[in-house]
């Protein structure tokens, strides 16, 4: 179609993906340059100034609140290739496993970077900071992503909360670049599969809604994050040899959310809860497996430290799968368009 200069009819390029059935859809044109200096700069300009994006995306008639959305910004590290924001029912995660393992797949699929064949180096900045990515390419697709992302940390053990209808839950406080809540499944009766997803749901909401009062954690370089997002159904583990473990996971996201994929923040959470307890070790991995059947595997790499606390470093590998390419156009006069904190960004 073509837009006629002065035409209240505005384009968005998309690339839709999906990672352990999570669809993760990349913007990778039609938004105007936002302010800022670093990707976290451009964030909170969009969290307090373009939300518009995020709610016509996500939203009916144009999405859905279980997708995600990646917007490409330009990076502001030198190592980087390009910028990520990511955007989420809950709001703005600083960083994700699976959107940066959509985003990474997007970004050398789509030639914004050039695809090298087998395996090659990628540095994507995320508001969190840099996420260090493996590829491997095999015929021009990237058949795997492994991606470093953020540090994770324990921030709380062994919490307690009462919750309307299930009673006392406890739970613990993980920093993997969100904070998330860890419930054991079998300690309030969940299995963790299809057939529970609506009453998983239910329950989330019903946890994150009284936990959300007393919660005041803040993150010791980025600061106060929010409302808790994120609670992470953990199942018992399973040994899967020497080197290696396998659990059922689910992550509720704040809505209504149960994730398709078992995420990789709530995988690299889970792992530094191993770590302290000392159920892993360095070179170890982890599988989780989702609801849906669809798994990601996390590794211990190593210690660190954020702030004054003992944290853990991990990967996460998966892989993503393009959906489809698209424009999409936006009616700035069709009435279901609520084009508050959105025009301005549609040049």
């Amino acid at each position: 179609m073509l837009l006629r200069p002065g035409h209240r009819m505005r384009s968005l390029e998309l690339l839709d993906t999906q990672s352990g059935g999570d669809v993760s859809r990349i913007v990778t044109g039609g938004i105007a340059l936002l302010p800022g200096t670093t990707v976290l700069d451009k964030m909170r300009y969009l969290e307090q100034h373009g939300d518009g994006l995020r709610r016509l995306l996500l939203n009916e008639p144009y999405g859905d609140p279980a997708m995600s959305i990646d917007l490409i910004v330009e990076p502001s590290h030198p190592e980087a290739q390009a910028g990520y924001i990511i955007m989420e029912a809950m709001g703005y995660p600083m960083y994700s496993g699976s959107n940066t393992i959509c985003t990474a797949t997007a970004v050398l699929e789509s030639g914004l970077v050039p695809m090298q064949e087998g395996t090659q180096s990628l540095v994507l900045e995320s508001p969190a900071g840099l996420a260090r990515v493996t590829a491997e390419c095999r015929d021009g697709r990237v058949a795997s992503i492994t991606t470093q992302g953020e540090p994770a940390y324990v921030a709380a053990r062994d919490l307690t909360v009462e919750v309307p209808r299930y009673g006392e839950v406890r739970y613990d406080v993980v920093w993997s670049g969100a904070f998330f809540a860890l419930v054991d499944a079998d300690e309030i009766g969940f299995g963790l599969v299809r057939d529970e997803l609506i009453a998983m749901a239910a329950f989330g909401d019903a946890f994150v809604r009284a936990v959300r009062p007393g919660f005041d954690f803040e993150h010791p370089v980025l600061g106060n994050p929010g409302p808790l997002p994120f609670m992470h159904f953990c199942g018992p583990l399973e040994s899967a040899g020497d080197e290696g473990y396998r659990a059922r996971s689910a992550t509720y996201v704040h809505p209504g959310v149960i994730c398709r994929s078992p995420t990789g923040t709530g995988t690299s959470a889970r792992l530094a809860r191993m770590y302290e307890q000392g159920r892993i070790r360095e070179g170890q991995w982890l599988d989780t497996i989702s609801p849906r059947e669809s798994s990601f595997r996390g590794t211990v790499l190593g210690v660190a430290t954020v702030g004054d606390h003992a944290a853990l470093e991990t990967n996460i590998t998966g892989r993503a799968y393009t959906l489809a390419h698209s424009q999409i156009l936006v009616d700035l006069d069709d009435p279901l368009v609520d084009i508050s904190d959105l025009e301005h960004l549609l040049p």
